[in-house]
């Protein structure tokens, strides 16, 4: 059965590819015309339009780059829909918005799960990402079988919104910690510490994370590159921000990381590489934030395996 994958950007080419090593026939569309290109000289089908690839698929999968995205796509969508049809939605998007385009989905017969992935671009290229599926529990099932090849860790987070919500939540750590280890470096620096120690002590201590072991090393190395931009950083941080406003909830640090991470943007640009939040530190105190022996790029060193559903505990 062919599975129709739409958006190949950094994110989707990855999660796509690796659907394709396992053998899925796909039917792939993107508006950018070379990204097409690259997936059917590897053997997928051209699907030409969104709307095409749903009318041609049972399972279609999106990954795009922002709500408004997904909600053009899914009005091209929407009139191929019907009974028999499963929409699974991997972008990081808006919780409510999510749960309003299931309502229009189901109204047509067919069915929404969202799946959005954590984990780093470089294990989206090996399956080793984790996905979190919301939405009913028997599509959940019935796709399951491709979402434990697109991740090593899949967790059913309930209803449609569930899993939107704690993606969100996610990225707002990620990035908390990100800009964290930027000071926790530059001070290390200043202090006269060696930073390839400092990033071993920090690295197994009750201080590390997951963004520690994998940016920190791109920060060392001065390749600033972690393939996410500094305009989905504050996409993501501004959606967890809209969830807290909207519950009443008081945050204090979340508008402090908007702010830095807005400067940092107004400095290097939208489409500016997130961990070059570094360089606001370095350019404030000279130094420069960089050791030997660190990789230029991420590369994921756990073997490629078929994932499995995360059995909550009880």
């Amino acid at each position: 059965m062919t599975t129709g994958f739409i958006g190949l950007g950094a994110v989707g080419a990855k999660l796509a590819g690796n659907l394709m090593r396992n053998g899925e026939a796909l039917n792939v569309h993107d508006l950018d015309a070379d990204r097409v290109a690259r997936f059917v000289a590897d053997g997928a089908t051209a699907g030409g339009s969104a709307a095409a690839i749903m009318r041609d698929c049972a399972v279609v999968i999106t990954s795009l780059p922002s709500p408004a995205a997904s909600e053009a796509v899914l009005t091209e969508m929407l009139p191929a829909m019907g009974p028999g049809k499963i929409w699974i939605e991997m972008s990081t998007t808006d919780p409510d918005m999510i749960v309003d385009q299931a309502a229009r989905v189901a109204q047509t017969g067919a069915v929404l799960v969202e799946a959005p992935v954590s984990g780093g671009c470089h294990r989206a290229a090996t399956g080793n990402i984790s996905v979190f599926a919301g939405g009913d529990r028997a599509a959940f099932e019935t796709v399951l079988p491709l979402l434990t090849i697109l991740g090593r860790q899949v967790l059913h987070t309930g209803a449609v919104g569930t899993a939107s919500k704690l993606k969100v939540m996610t990225n707002y750590l990620a990035t908390a910690n990100l800009l964290t280890i930027c000071e926790a470096l530059t001070t290390m620096a200043a202090a006269g510490l060696d930073l390839a120690t400092t990033y071993e002590a920090i690295r197994i201590s009750s201080g590390t994370s997951f963004v520690h072991e994998t940016e920190s090393q791109l920060i060392l190395s001065g390749s600033r590159d972690v393939d996410f931009t500094m305009d989905l950083v504050l996409k993501d941080i501004g959606l967890f921000q809209a969830l807290a406003d909207a519950h009443g909830v008081p945050l204090e640090i979340s508008p402090q990381i908007i702010a830095l991470m807005k400067d940092g943007q107004a400095r290097y640009g939208d489409r500016a590489q997130s961990d070059r939040m570094i360089e606001r530190l370095e350019e404030a105190t000279g130094l420069k934030i960089l050791a030997d022996g660190f990789p230029q790029e991420l590369v994921d060193d756990q073997p490629p395996a078929r994932g499995a559903e995360v059995v909550v505990r009880r």
